[in-house]
């Protein structure tokens, strides 16, 4: 049973992003020449860096004295220094955890970490100061560099849907199933990391492990707070109850952004790669679904996705054509007839073979096998 992606083992050999890479790689090389240090906590290890060549190395966010910023500056490394007053790490070497991102949950949500990001977000994005967004670029992009290390060699499926989706529905229960399924054939499940379809999915691949009678257990115990609103404190705090209960679950990644500030994270992905610019979040979550894509019934951001897909299969730009299964016939053809448009793209090029619309959920995960050859 896969319990996470391969990971941060294949992270580029230059990349330090923890104490204990310094230290090992301090002793190991005796140098830090060239290498790429990543929000690292120096503030204890002056000494290392007073008597260890850093020429041509950068500190990106590394908190450290200033005797020892000087002499590294003189070694011709460059010092991107911490930012004060900022409620996330833009240098951050690794994705986020629910538990980071909720932190604080107790005294109310919008204390936690990923509230307050989002408030800093919205106070920014009105006055267009270009050291802001240059933050949030700069933020997005080691997010992309720590979800590339996360995921290098894992079978990534995606599974997109709305956030509409209540707890307590048997859509969810559906929704949550297939994320189970899809985690216990040994693929890392990885959705848009907000409520709804995107939670169900991430906690069915949580449930993965645990017995079948867990998720039904799970899904009563969620539907006392039905939605994230009135209230997201709620909502999440029955997330993390279910945590506690089962703490063992499988892994799985959510892609979730701060543009839609109305759509908080779910805590069941034990990685949440969450972005600033939904457009960056949008290209890498599809991108990264080389085992295929399930799209669950949505409204207009689940449409887009799916022709976001289906361009570069289009193409071929990214290679063979992954596979997509729209689940729902009536809602993909009658209410929002959009399988009828993906077909004619499809006709007479290789991803013609690699799409199927299917009736019901308990359908995707042999539609998927099927087209994945």
């Amino acid at each position: 049973m896969q319990t996470s992606p391969a990971h941060a083992a294949h992270h580029d050999e230059r990349e330090i992003e923890t104490l204990e890479d310094f230290d090992a790689t301090v002793s190991a090389r005796g140098t830090l020449a060239g290498y790429r240090v990543q929000a690292v906590d120096l503030t204890d290890r002056t000494r290392e860096l007073l008597t260890t060549d850093t020429s041509g190395a950068v500190f990106l966010g590394c908190p450290m004295r200033e005797d020892a910023a000087q002499k590294i500056r003189t070694d011709g490394a460059l010092v991107f220094p911490p930012v004060p007053d900022l409620p996330f790490d833009p240098y951050r070497g690794h994705l986020y955890t629910a538990d980071q991102l909720f932190a604080s949950l107790e005294k109310g949500y919008e204390r936690t970490p990923d509230a307050l990001a989002y408030a800093w977000f919205q106070r920014t994005r009105a006055d267009g100061d270009i050291f802001a967004s240059m933050l949030r670029a700069v933020h997005d992009d080691s997010i992309s560099d720590a979800l590339d290390e996360l995921l290098r060699g894992a079978r990534v499926v995606g599974v997109m849907g709305g956030h509409a989706m209540a707890r307590g529905t048997e859509a969810y229960a559906g929704a949550a199933r297939l994320g189970r399924e899809l985690s216990r054939d040994g693929l890392t499940v990885a959705t848009g990391g907000g409520p709804g379809a995107m939670e169900a999915a991430n906690l069915g691949a949580y449930a993965a492990p645990y017995e079948d009678e867990m998720l039904e257990e799970a899904c009563r115990l969620l539907a006392r707070a039905p939605s994230f609103t009135p209230s997201i404190t709620d909502w999440a705090q029955a997330a993390f109850e279910v945590r506690e209960r089962w703490p063992k679950g499988n892994h799985s990644v959510g892609i979730p952004t701060w543009f839609y500030g109305h759509e908080p994270p779910n805590p069941f992905a034990a990685y949440i790669a969450k972005y600033f610019a939904n457009a960056t979040r949008e290209d890498g979550l599809l991108a990264r679904c080389n085992a295929g894509v399930v799209f669950l019934p949505g409204a207009a951001g689940t449409v887009q996705e799916i022709f976001d897909n289906a361009t570069p299969n289009y193409y071929e730009s990214r290679g063979e054509p992954t596979p997509m299964v729209l689940v729902d016939r009536e809602h993909w053809t009658e209410r929002l007839p959009t399988w009828p448009l993906l077909q004619a793209l499809a006709r007479e090029r290789s991803m013609e073979s690699r799409i199927a619309l299917v009736d019901r959920i308990e359908e995707a995960p042999e539609a998927l096998k099927r087209l994945g050859g």
